[in-house]
Protein backbone atom coordinates (compact mmCIF):
# COMPACT_ATOMS: atom_id res chain seq x y z
CA UNK A 1 0.00 0.00 0.00
CA UNK A 2 1.17 3.51 -0.78
CA UNK A 3 1.51 5.98 2.04
CA UNK A 4 1.61 9.65 2.92
CA UNK A 5 3.65 10.50 6.00
CA UNK A 6 3.53 13.72 8.01
CA UNK A 7 6.63 13.84 10.19
CA UNK A 8 7.30 15.58 13.47
CA UNK A 9 4.47 18.08 13.47
CA UNK A 10 4.83 20.30 16.54
CA UNK A 11 1.93 21.51 18.64
CA UNK A 12 1.42 23.06 22.05
CA UNK A 13 -1.19 21.28 24.14
CA UNK A 14 -2.39 20.78 27.69
CA UNK A 15 -2.57 16.98 27.95
CA UNK A 16 -1.56 15.13 31.07
CA UNK A 17 -2.68 13.52 34.28
CA UNK A 18 -1.33 16.24 36.56
CA UNK A 19 -3.02 19.64 37.02
CA UNK A 20 0.26 21.44 36.27
CA UNK A 21 0.35 19.86 32.82
CA UNK A 22 -3.20 21.00 32.12
CA UNK A 23 -2.38 24.51 33.31
CA UNK A 24 1.10 25.09 31.86
CA UNK A 25 0.95 22.89 28.77
CA UNK A 26 3.88 21.70 26.72
CA UNK A 27 5.05 20.82 23.23
CA UNK A 28 3.89 17.59 21.60
CA UNK A 29 5.17 15.99 18.41
CA UNK A 30 2.92 14.00 16.10
CA UNK A 31 3.81 11.73 13.21
CA UNK A 32 1.06 10.29 11.01
CA UNK A 33 1.35 7.73 8.24
CA UNK A 34 -1.76 7.30 6.09
CA UNK A 35 -1.96 4.21 3.91
CA UNK A 36 -3.73 5.23 0.71
CA UNK A 37 -3.88 3.96 -2.86
CA UNK A 38 -2.10 6.81 -4.67
CA UNK A 39 -2.16 5.36 -8.19
CA UNK A 40 -5.08 7.50 -9.45
CA UNK A 41 -3.58 10.65 -7.94
CA UNK A 42 -0.21 9.91 -9.51
CA UNK A 43 -1.74 9.30 -12.92
CA UNK A 44 -4.22 12.20 -12.90
CA UNK A 45 -2.26 14.81 -10.91
CA UNK A 46 -5.61 15.66 -9.28
CA UNK A 47 -5.89 16.57 -5.58
CA UNK A 48 -9.36 14.95 -5.43
CA UNK A 49 -7.70 11.56 -5.96
CA UNK A 50 -5.60 11.75 -2.80
CA UNK A 51 -5.76 12.99 0.79
CA UNK A 52 -5.17 16.71 1.20
CA UNK A 53 -2.41 16.73 3.80
CA UNK A 54 -2.86 20.44 4.50
CA UNK A 55 -6.42 19.68 5.67
CA UNK A 56 -5.15 16.69 7.65
CA UNK A 57 -2.66 18.95 9.47
CA UNK A 58 -5.54 21.26 10.40
CA UNK A 59 -7.57 18.35 11.83
CA UNK A 60 -4.61 17.17 13.88
CA UNK A 61 -3.93 20.70 15.14
CA UNK A 62 -7.54 21.03 16.35
CA UNK A 63 -7.20 17.81 18.35
CA UNK A 64 -3.76 18.36 19.87
CA UNK A 65 -4.28 22.05 20.63
CA UNK A 66 -7.92 21.54 21.65
CA UNK A 67 -9.61 19.78 24.55
CA UNK A 68 -7.06 18.31 26.96
CA UNK A 69 -6.80 14.56 27.43
CA UNK A 70 -5.18 12.84 30.39
CA UNK A 71 -3.34 10.32 28.22
CA UNK A 72 -1.40 10.70 24.99
CA UNK A 73 -2.94 7.33 24.11
CA UNK A 74 -6.30 9.14 23.95
CA UNK A 75 -4.80 11.90 21.80
CA UNK A 76 -3.47 9.32 19.33
CA UNK A 77 -6.78 7.44 19.27
CA UNK A 78 -8.75 10.62 18.67
CA UNK A 79 -6.47 11.57 15.76
CA UNK A 80 -6.73 8.12 14.16
CA UNK A 81 -10.52 7.95 14.55
CA UNK A 82 -11.08 11.46 13.22
CA UNK A 83 -8.92 10.95 10.16
CA UNK A 84 -10.41 7.54 9.30
CA UNK A 85 -13.92 8.97 9.69
CA UNK A 86 -13.17 12.09 7.64
CA UNK A 87 -11.03 10.71 4.81
CA UNK A 88 -12.49 7.55 3.28
CA UNK A 89 -9.44 7.13 1.02
CA UNK A 90 -7.33 6.26 4.09
CA UNK A 91 -7.30 2.45 4.48
CA UNK A 92 -4.97 2.29 7.48
CA UNK A 93 -3.26 4.83 9.68
CA UNK A 94 -0.35 4.92 12.11
CA UNK A 95 -0.27 7.74 14.65
CA UNK A 96 2.71 8.47 16.88
CA UNK A 97 2.44 11.05 19.66
CA UNK A 98 5.58 12.12 21.51
CA UNK A 99 5.56 13.91 24.85
CA UNK A 100 9.16 15.16 25.04
CA UNK A 101 9.07 16.34 28.65
CA UNK A 102 6.98 13.98 30.75
CA UNK A 103 6.83 14.72 34.48
CA UNK A 104 9.11 11.93 35.66
CA UNK A 105 12.16 12.10 37.91
CA UNK A 106 14.80 11.00 35.43
CA UNK A 107 16.25 12.22 32.18
CA UNK A 108 14.78 10.76 29.01
CA UNK A 109 14.12 11.96 25.48
CA UNK A 110 10.38 11.62 25.89
CA UNK A 111 7.52 9.17 25.96
CA UNK A 112 6.08 7.91 22.69
CA UNK A 113 2.76 6.22 22.00
CA UNK A 114 2.27 4.69 18.56
CA UNK A 115 -0.98 3.13 17.38
CA UNK A 116 -2.03 1.52 14.12
CA UNK A 117 -5.68 1.34 13.03
CA UNK A 118 -7.41 -0.14 9.99
CA UNK A 119 -10.71 0.75 8.44
CA UNK A 120 -13.45 -1.67 9.59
Amino acid sequence: MDKITLERMQFYGYHGVYPEENKLGQRFYVDVTMYVDLRAAGQSDDLKETVNYAEVCGCIREIVEGKPHKLIEAVAEHIASKLLDTYTKINEITVKVTKPHPPVRLHLDGVVVEIHRKRD
